[in-house]
C-alpha cells in the first residue's frame, strides 16, 4: 500500500475509485489503558468524501458506485492508497474494496 502527501490540491476520484476520510481509532482500552501505535489495528471504517463517476461497460454505459458523499462505509483492511492532505488521513480505493455502508 502506497502513501501520497498532498497540499493544496483537490482529489478527484477517477472511475470506480472511492476517496474515503479514514476515522480515528480509540486510544485506550474499556480499562482505560492508553494504546501505543505499535499496538493499534487498522481502522476499517470511514466516511466517503468524494466518488468517482464510474466504470464503463463494454457497451459504453456508465455504471455509477452504489455508495455516495457523506456514507459511513466499512472497507477491507489492506485495500486501496493512503494519502495525506492538509493534515487528514484519506484512504483511495476501488468501489469493489468496500464491504459495507454503516447505518
Amino acid at each position: 500500500m502506497a502513501s501520497v502527501t498532498l497540499q493544496g490540491g483537490t482529489l478527484k476520484p477517477l472511475g470506480d475509485r472511492i476517496l474515503i476520510k479514514i476515522e480515528n481509532q480509540e486510544q485506550t482500552t474499556a480499562g482505560g489503558i492508553l494504546l501505543p501505535d505499535t499496538v493499534k489495528e487498522k481502522p476499517q471504517v470511514g466516511q466517503v468524501s468524494a466518488v468517482g463517476p464510474g466504470v464503463k461497460t463494454d457497451k459504453g454505459e456508465r455504471v455509477v458506485p452504489e455508495v455516495a458523499v457523506g456514507d459511513r462505509v466499512l472497507y477491507s483492511k489492506y485495500a486501496g492508497t493512503e494519502i495525506k492532505a492538509d493534515g487528514t488521513e484519506y484512504l483511495l480505493l476501488a468501489e469493489k474494496d468496500i464491504l459495507a455502508i454503516v447505518e
